[in-house]
């Protein structure tokens, strides 16, 4: 584990956009940048921050830790599903295949919980009992392990995240139901290996988002997979005795800034409070920590400028 030192001095240099030439088209993302190439798109995991569907400010080594975190979990699933990588040329870069994106967030809850106005317990709290097609019961509570796994998609192309029912997302003409429970099947595939995996490192699996596309017709993963960005990850030790007394379970993935924002009022309407460097030091804490007790990996860094190593290891990628 990196020192708190060492991801303080990386405040003042963090990655807070590319601005690549040569590379093809550019489109901006809330956390990615990425260009466009025939056939394929270099994605670059910026340190951008976003939450409530806000970019907030930056996180020292998030984009490191969200591609090589990706990496290590589109390995570790490969023989489920394909995914969309082509190859990972530098520590915040994926270049990937061109994919037809499907438009729908399909996100796996193992656990009822969330600050979000997308997030099973947010909704719940507030009397939502058939919850995107899926009827919960009464009298559950926070951060209570679900009977089953549910999934509960959100629109992608909107504002703000919608959840969305199986039914209405085709009669809406999102999608069709082959293709939606094709997907809704690889998604619990994946969810399922994850949950193991976490269980293996100590951690519990809580809860992810997985987006997938067509590739020659056939769905693939795409964008990320199983982070601290797009997942909830808690600590098996600890989770009965927290859950009993009814305390926070202890978190490793942006629920730590989620709920730091929503203790201030800030849900996404309205101007979001600047991020303090203490809050964005232990943010990075966590990520780093996830990476390292998920993947077994030591999470390792370099004093290069980040754009200036990712423009050498992208030499040959130019269009």
């Amino acid at each position: 584990m990196i020192s708190e030192s060492r991801i303080r001095q990386e405040l003042k240099q963090v990655l807070e956009q590319t601005t690549l030439t040569g590379m093809g088209q550019r489109e901006q993302g809330k956390v990615r940048d990425s260009y466009k190439q025939p056939g394929r798109r270099i994605l670059i995991a910026t340190d951008r921050i976003s939450a409530f569907d806000c970019i907030l400010g930056t996180i020292p080594f998030k984009g490191q830790v969200l591609t090589q975190m990706a990496a290590f979990w589109f390995e570790q699933t490969a023989d489920i599903v394909p995914n969309h990588v082509l190859s990972v040329p530098d520590p915040n870069v994926m270049v990937v295949a061109e994919c037809a994106q499907l438009p729908l967030e399909l996100i796996v809850r193992g656990y009822i919980t969330g600050v979000t106005t997308t997030s099973a317990w947010y909704n719940y709290e507030r009397g939502v009992r058939d919850f995107c097609g899926n009827r919960l019961a009464e009298g559950l509570r926070k951060d209570q392990k679900l009977n089953q796994p549910i999934l509960t998609p959100t629109t992608k192309h909107e504002k703000h995240d919608r959840p969305i029912s199986r039914a209405e997302a085709i009669a809406d003409g999102l999608i069709d139901p082959v293709t939606f429970d094709a997907a809704a099947d690889i998604c619990f595939k994946l969810y399922q290996r994850g949950v193991e995996i976490a269980a293996r490192r100590g951690l519990i699996f809580v809860d992810t988002k997985y987006e997938l596309g067509k590739l020659n017709g056939k769905l693939v993963v795409s964008d990320e997979i199983n982070t601290p960005d797009s997942s909830r990850f808690w600590f098996a030790d600890t989770y009965r005795s927290l859950f009993e007394q009814g305390k926070d379970q202890r978190k490793l993935d942006k629920e730590y800034v989620r709920e730091w924002l929503a203790d201030r009022g800030f849900r996404g309407e309205g101007k979001p409070p600047l991020l303090p460097d203490d809050v964005r030091i232990e943010a990075a804490r966590r990520y780093i920590q996830a990476y390292e007790l998920i993947t077994g990996r030591e999470f390792v860094v370099d004093d290069e400028p980040v754009q200036k190593r990712i423009e050498r290891n992208l030499q040959s990628y130019r269009a």
